[in-house]
């Protein structure tokens, strides 16, 4: 079992750069790959980023690529997801989750409660 927390967001203006970070609980954290993913008001959730149980490999959302990078710390059980370039259009709660399969874009095991991330134009 892991548990996880996001932290990180918050209010950016446009162009700018916020780092969400998800801390999760459990010797067993490098077992797991993580993902994060994105639901903004009145839409479905949507896949952002995965990243492999050991780092070495990244998936991301089309739309994402080249803004938001997914990164982890496997000493500090944390994942990370750099996302520069904010546009309004990715005001959202962000949640990160784990899961034992690579790559995945759909169905995780486990979820955190999510951040707010609003970007103002």
């Amino acid at each position: 079992q892991v548990q996880l927390v996001e932290s990180g967001g918050g209010l950016v203006q446009a162009g700018g750069s916020l780092r969400l970070s998800c801390a999760a609980s459990g010797r067993t954290f490098s077992y797991y790959a993580m993902g994060w993913f994105r639901q903004a008001p009145g839409k479905e959730r949507e896949f952002v980023a995965a990243i492999s149980w050991s780092g070495t490999s990244t998936y991301y959302a089309d739309s994402m690529k080249g803004r938001f990078t997914i990164s982890r710390d496997n000493a500090k059980n944390t994942v990370y997801l750099q996302m520069n370039s904010l546009k309004p259009e990715d005001t959202a709660v962000y949640y990160c989750a784990a899961d034992l399969n690579y790559p995945n874009v759909h169905e995780y095991d486990h979820w955190g409660q999510g951040t707010q991330v609003t970007v103002s134009s």
